[in-house]
């Protein structure tokens, strides 16, 4: 029984939920398995042809749980308890999750409202399509927690290198109309429409004969392949795991850490404010 998740259909649209409103739809372990198992179900089944990605609540997501990865249970910290265990983990969780996303057989379209930041982000991006409502901001301030960015650093492929690099080291947050210009939304719509909005995108979809469909969207994907896209995202992804083993990054979140769960929270709400 998935808690962190809905899942419904439609004719041939499929709406999978993020449905942990009180922590902003924030990413914990239990509703990314829970999301992969949505995307199976979509996936294995005939008559879906459109998968919307939509979120309860005032936000999208505000990214990873910091909640979990500062204070997990035993069994999941021990699994980040050396460099090897914390590259096989986001290997397994993040990397292969989000990029069975990208690679989706089927048309994906995200509805974004409210906060939309770091692995927030980083999911909505791993769709086709984004709808936005016009409340919806894009952010990732992951580089002064000395990240470096996110796992898979779309921001380079959403909005160019230079808006990309301003992006990240000033921490901008993007409006929504300020994001359809840059490229990386294609629309926006008035909050009370999202939903709305982001099915008569699918409906549309929903016409193209499925065989075709995929083709287009295997051969855009594998245009930005030949172009480096993957590759560099699995270079990014390995800098990532050693500026996040780095003895820098490692105070930063022992500070974070020893500042009690308060903290953790206080973070956590700065990324939904």
């Amino acid at each position: 029984m998935n808690e962190t998740i809905c899942y419904e259909t439609d004719s041939a649209i499929a709406t999978i939920t993020l449905a942990r409103p009180q922590a902003a739809n924030a990413q914990n372990s239990q509703l990314i398995l829970e999301l992969d198992a949505a995307f199976d179900v979509a996936e294995a089944d005939p008559d879906v042809r459109v998968i919307v990605l939509a979120a309860e609540g005032k936000h999208f997501s505000a990214g990873h749980d910091l909640k979990e990865i500062l204070a997990g249970d035993e069994v999941w910290a021990a699994r980040r308890a050396t460099p090897e265990g914390k590259l096989e983990h986001e290997q397994v969780m993040y990397w292969d999750k989000l990029v069975r996303i990208r690679d989706c057989p089927k048309i994906t379209i995200a509805a974004v409202q409210g906060v939309c930041s770091a692995a927030g982000l980083m999911l909505a991006a791993m769709c086709d399509l984004i709808v936005a409502a016009d409340d919806a901001t894009f952010s990732n301030p992951v580089a002064r927690m000395s990240g470096v960015g996110v796992e898979l650093l779309i921001e380079p492929w959403e909005l160019g290198p230079r808006l990309a690099k301003e992006f990240l080291l000033c921490a901008t947050t993007l409006d929504a109309p300020t994001a359809q210009r840059a490229g990386l939304v294609n629309r926006v719509v008035p909050r009370a429409e999202l939903l709305a909005a982001a099915h008569a995108m699918a409906a549309e979809v929903a016409l193209v004969p499925p065989i075709t469909a995929r083709a287009i969207k295997d051969t855009i994907n594998h245009t930005v392949d030949t172009m480096g896209q993957r590759e560099s995202w699995r270079y990014h992804f390995m800098v990532h795991q050693h500026v996040s083993n780095s003895p820098e990054a490692l105070s930063r979140v022992d500070a974070r850490r020893a500042g009690g769960m308060d903290a953790v929270r206080a973070e956590q709400a700065g990324e939904t404010t």
